[in-house]
């Protein structure tokens, strides 16, 4: 590719020379392009909100730029990486880096029968990389062959993680028949009813996946959307070794595990899946010299990165290496200007370090303080740093009860946020169990005013039921939303629309 632009060739915000189209769907187009500015290729994604959400484009539009923004953080060698991410006329734009290689599907169909340890290590490598999104946190939603690329040599890396994120969450708001968004033959069955997603979703998208590798097709596959659906939640998978008896047994029983109906039956996290993978990746030795084997990594094992301690906050605007305290209000002022031109991660770091400086200056339990705080568990949350945030709302919260009750609106806030969190940490049954105990006040609280927040925590409860697999006390749950929101919004309303929406699925699929 040359550094010259190419007659009549759309340059896309400024800069991003559109040459190759490389792949098209309903969303829109992935091309590859020319980074005129830094002389380089690299792969542009155009996402068309208009044709998923319809008045619901700007929100789409929006958590595009933020998923965009998380994604970018994630610092991860099996990661595509994102240079760019914006807004132009009615398109959303991704620039990523541009991989030289061979998607998994492709590289399975020119590799038949696929060997067993090349299977081990794609799935290795790819714990790794689900290890570093799930510590954000986020879930990809996605994972499928032809969003994992095979480089010349031989490492992987994945693709669509910030995109993904945005256009599952909350799928049914997004489309207009309802269906979930995603591939159905790798989606897990509380994913595709419309149920919390969380870490356990993407471990059985690995599942399917590792299945296909080792057989050479999926475990459940069918003429449409629906019945693939019945076959996940209701049949058993193929053991693979009835198929391939060569394939170890630990092996097979790893991908049932991975496979199973219920998300606590899996294994815990995708580091406990690589553990296990461990004992079957190919010993230390020279490479066999085939172009893109996925063995070649394993000279030395990649495994995942362990937890790490959070990197300490840069010192804001006004302080000094002497160690000078920094001046708090023109902080804040920074704080502002940034969070005004979206820059919130800089935001969260110069808040976390001017509370210190402020709790000593003005008291722990001043009021300058307490908004501080509020402000920076708000950015915690708006930045996706939910682990960060969680302990801080908790602490917002109690402080809240202690001065005002445990029914005070602002301390119910606090704790709906923090179990918003945990939602997005993926621990459904903390989530639940936080919102049972919520629901009693908003019932009480709202029951001849604003009905419409304990009806959202009543959802939120009926999604997680489903994450946890209890169907039946979902449906039940669900059921009853449906009578008490049409009733209060009436039939036509979006929010009784979305839940009669997931009833349908689990009634179908519950037969």
């Amino acid at each position: 590719m040359t550094g010259r632009p190419q007659p009549g060739a759309r340059v896309v915000a400024g800069r991003y020379e559109l040459s190759t189209l490389i792949g098209q769907g309903g969303m829109g187009q992935v091309w590859t392009a020319y980074d005129q500015r830094l002389d380089r290729r690299v792969a542009v994604k155009l996402v068309r909100p208009d044709r998923v959400a319809g008045a619901e484009a700007d929100e789409l539009r929006h958590r595009f730029l933020r998923e965009c923004r998380v994604t970018a953080q994630v610092d991860h060698p099996g990661l595509v990486t994102v240079h760019d991410a914006g807004a132009e006329g009615d398109e959303l734009y991704l620039v990523m880096q541009y991989i030289d290689g061979a998607d998994l599907a492709d590289h399975l169909a020119e590799h038949s029968p696929f060997p067993w340890q090349w299977a081990v290590a794609i799935a290795a490598q790819l714990c790794a990389v689900l290890s570093a999104v799930h510590a954000v946190p986020i879930v990809h939603r996605d994972l499928k062959p032809r969003n994992v690329m095979v480089k010349k040599d031989g490492t992987l890396t994945v693709l669509d993680l910030g995109v993904a994120s945005v256009l599952d969450t909350d799928t049914t708001r997004l489309t207009h028949t309802g269906s979930p968004i995603g591939t159905p033959a790798y989606m897990a069955p509380e994913q595709a009813m419309g149920g919390a997603v969380g870490p356990y979703t993407d471990l059985y998208a690995l599942g399917v996946l590792l299945h296909e590798l080792l057989s050479g097709d999926v475990p459940f596959a069918g003429t449409t959307a629906l019945g693939i659906l019945h076959r996940h939640l209701y049949e058993a998978p193929t053991p693979v070794r009835h198929l391939r008896p060569e394939v170890p047994q630990p092996l097979e029983h790893l991908v049932l595990r991975l496979l199973a109906k219920d998300p606590q039956d899996r294994p815990a996290s995708a580091q406990q899946t690589y553990e296990e993978l461990l004992p079957l990746l190919p010993a230390r030795g020279a490479p066999t010299g085939r172009p893109l084997d996925p063995t070649r990594p394993f000279l030395r094992p990649h495994a995942p990165w362990p937890d790490r301690a959070v990197t300490p906050a840069p010192q804001p605007a006004g302080s000094d290496v002497q160690g000078d305290r920094p001046d708090v209000a023109r902080a804040v002022d920074e704080v502002k200007v940034l969070l005004g031109e979206g820059r919130i991660t800089q935001a969260v770091d110069i808040l976390g370090a001017i509370l210190p400086t402020a709790a000593a200056q003005h008291g722990e339990h001043s009021p300058v303080v307490r908004t501080l705080r509020k402000q920076y568990a708000a950015t915690l949350m708006d930045d996706g740093q939910y682990r960060r945030a969680l302990p801080e709302l908790r602490r917002l919260a109690d402080e809240r009860a202690a001065e005002a009750g445990h029914a005070d609106p602002q301390s119910l806030q606090f704790r709906y946020e923090a179990a918003q969190c945990l939602e997005a940490l993926g621990e459904p049954a903390a989530a639940l169990a936080e919102y049972r105990s919520l629901l009693p006040y908003y019932e009480n609280q709202y029951a001849t005013t604003d009905q419409r927040l304990a009806l959202e925590v009543r959802r939120r409860i009926g999604q997680l039921l489903l994450a946890v697999g209890d169907r039946g006390a979902a449906h039940a749950t669900l059921n009853r939303l449906l009578h008490d929101s049409e009733r209060l919004h009436g039939p036509g309303h979006p929010f009784p629309a979305e839940v009669r929406r997931t009833l349908q699925w689990l009634g179908q699929v519950r037969g």
